[in-house]
């Protein structure tokens, strides 16, 4: 249960660092394939989540 919230906490304190390349990333998937404004957002949100946790079980294991 420790390990998860470490982790979290980790991930959370990411969130903020891992914005400007989930954008950098969602354009150049929109560059490739027309997206609608929506889902854009959505891929950006979606990106900066899955870049925190990635990098926050980085560092929690590593």
């Amino acid at each position: 249960m420790i390990d998860i919230i470490v982790t979290l906490v980790f991930s959370i304190v990411m969130l903020v660092f891992m914005a400007y390349p989930a954008m950098i990333l969602s354009n150049k998937i929109n560059n490739k394939i027309s997206l609608t404004n929506k889902s854009q957002t959505n891929l950006t949100i979606f990106l900066t989540i899955l870049f925190s946790l990635v990098i926050g079980i980085f560092l929690k294991y590593y």
